[in-house]
């Protein structure tokens, strides 16, 4: 993708973007019979081919809007309008808009060009799309579009593995695309089986993996950068490529969605390629504890008394409460083999949450003021929200075991989406600087681009706009 700053340039394709008030104000210098059909409302497109080529009028809504709502429209346009769409150079006119509207609006465009379910044939991916702006520079511009690709390519891969069916992301294939993507990029990449798991002491992750008839892969990937005491963000993402909810068997109903459970290990995906196409000044330490909950002889069972990697043991209630299994022996490695400055977990993990708050946003725990508050204030800004909720030690007490130090679930009917964040907090080790991110219910959901549930790309904007503004 290319942008040129020229004027005397014909293009046979236009995207004019207007807000209402830009339009009223410019309406006058363009054919009467637009006005009749176009008045500059947020999502609306009106087309003019003529014969120089085709020019697409785009409606932003009021002026007031918000920055991610600029990405909103141009996502949907993309969408909408991809079919018509033409791999050629293409101009786009907002001359009203400043740096940040235009990354917003250019994003908006790449990310909105993902077809569902496995197609890569993206309109703009191989194309050269040419930009104008009147207010912004030719360095600005290259650095918009660089920001744009590296989004758009980190959003996309994680959308596409978290729609992949069951069949096509069994984790040997997830993990031979791992080991291919960190030789493409430089990442350090290190993988774990079974009997190497069995030898760490990794119990409660293989207490999940034992029923599998594919192999552990632990999977800890890493970018680093060369730039001195640059900081390091750990991220754990829970990786279950689907769940059954194994001995504690889930409904039959909607279970085809478990193919989703791996929501938070894309989002770790997606701010992983970002922060490597973009060569960002950061140490990124990423553990993906791939493994199905499966059902099978040698499945865990309810009554089971596991070992985790710290050394604590976990009284197994509900074979279904298996992501937070994964999850601890994955914080609890991270915490005590790298020193990291921030300590980030994402998991599709609880219907707790869903139950709670929906798709409108996700159940952030957080140990640290100043993180969850820098949390807080980039998912208003991306739009990929968070709401706190509290990590009372009050909470403890309803995981408290008989036979082992701690219970994977309460037996309680309420808050299973804060015990489990408790859970998860025996096992960080004391990290100064931890969050956990619940997003069962923004991670997959109604999207625009399919019939069913899909994809949304949650967290991929979030952590990588957290991390470049932690710089």
């Amino acid at each position: 993708m290319k942008l040129l700053n020229k004027k005397n340039k014909n293009y046979t394709q236009v995207f004019h973007v207007f807000t209402e008030e830009e339009w009223a104000k410019t309406s006058k210098n363009f054919n009467k019979n637009i006005s009749n059909f176009f008045t500059g409302k947020k999502q609306e497109v009106f087309i003019n081919a003529h014969e120089e080529g085709i020019t697409y009028f785009i409606g932003l809504g009021k002026s007031t809007l918000q920055n991610f709502e600029i990405q909103q429209v141009a996502v949907k346009f993309s969408q909408t309008q991809k079919d018509k769409l033409h791999p050629v150079p293409t101009l786009v006119l907002a001359d009203f808009m400043n740096e940040k509207q235009f990354e917003q609006f250019a994003k908006g465009l790449l990310i909105g060009t993902y077809n569902y379910p496995f197609e890569k044939s993206h309109p703009f991916w191989n194309s050269k799309f040419e930009l104008h702006s009147e207010n912004l520079s030719q360095k600005k511009l290259d650095t918009i579009i660089k920001r744009a690709e590296a989004l758009s390519i980190g959003q996309i891969t994680c959308q596409d593995w978290l729609n992949k069916p069951a069949n096509l992301k069994r984790p040997d294939a997830l993990s031979l695309y791992l080991k291919n993507l960190a030789k493409k990029y430089g990442l350090k990449y290190t993988i774990f089986n079974r009997k190497k798991c069995e030898e760490l002491g990794l119990g409660a992750y293989l207490s999940v993996n034992q029923g599998s008839d594919y192999d552990a892969a632990f999977t800890i990937l890493e970018y680093k950068t060369s730039v001195k005491n640059a900081k390091t963000f750990g991220l754990v993402g829970k990786c279950v490529v689907f769940d059954t909810g194994g001995i504690s068997l889930k409904s039959h109903e909607n279970m085809h969605y478990m193919k989703s459970d791996m929501g938070g290990a894309t989002a770790v995906l997606g701010t992983l390629l970002y922060a490597a196409e973009m060569q960002l000044p950061v140490n990124i330490v990423a553990i993906l504890p791939i493994t199905d909950n499966a059902i099978s002889e040698k499945a865990f069972l309810p009554s089971d008394v596991i070992t985790a990697y710290n050394g604590k043991t976990i009284e197994i209630l509900n074979t279904d409460a298996e992501g937070r299994m994964i999850l601890a022996d994955g914080l609890s490695y991270l915490t005590k083999n790298y020193k990291t400055d921030f300590l980030i977990d994402l998991a599709t993990l609880t219907g707790s949450s869903v139950r709670m708050f929906g798709d409108t946003c996700g159940a952030l725990f957080s140990n640290n003021e100043e993180l969850k508050n820098n949390l807080i204030k980039t998912g208003d800004k991306t739009n990929q929200r968070l709401w706190n909720l509290p990590l009372w030690d009050i909470w403890k007490d309803d995981i408290q075991s008989d036979v082992a130090d701690l219970k994977n679930i309460s037996m309680k009917p309420i808050g299973d989406c804060i015990v489990a964040a408790k859970f998860l907090e025996q096992f960080i080790e004391n990290h100064p600087k931890w969050a956990h991110l619940d997003i069962a219910g923004v991670a997959f959901g109604n999207v625009g681009y399919a019939k069913e549930k899909a994809a949304t790309g949650f967290g991929v904007q979030l952590l990588t706009d957290f991390i470049e503004n932690s710089l």
